[in-house]
């Protein structure tokens, strides 16, 4: 069980920091994910500070724990926006099946985080 969750930190903090560059990179991609009532270029930022902050976090014992919470909440904040993309009749991801495999992905994700954040809980 160790080993994969291991396995599974050393990839969320793989996607949260390819997810980083990719704001920074080719910050186009989001585009269709951010409504029009919030600012694209904010956006990016944040979210690259986030997720780059989250993952360098994951890597680092010391910090998993409050770095698996940041995940969970990160998660949380971009649900909204999931739920809204499903809703639209085209969604940014393409399909509306698309959207919902998007929409449950996310709520692994928020899963994850929680049970990264209450795995090490005990430990710090």
């Amino acid at each position: 069980m160790k080993i994969i969750q291991i396995v599974l930190i050393y990839l969320f903090a793989f996607l949260m920091l390819a997810g980083a560059f990719n704001h920074i990179y080719a910050p186009e991609t989001y585009k269709a994910f951010i409504p029009n009532f919030i600012p694209e270029q904010l956006a990016n930022i944040l979210s690259t500070i986030a997720e780059a902050i989250i993952g360098i976090a994951l890597i680092i014992p010391k910090y998993r724990k409050w770095a698996g919470l940041g995940f969970a909440i990160l998660m949380i904040l971009f649900l909204p926006i999931h739920i809204w993309d499903l809703t639209r009749e085209i969604p940014a991801i393409g399909s509306k099946v698309g959207a919902m495999v998007r929409l449950a992905v996310q709520i692994l994700f928020i899963a994850a985080g929680w049970w990264i954040y209450k795995s090490y809980q005990s430990k710090n």
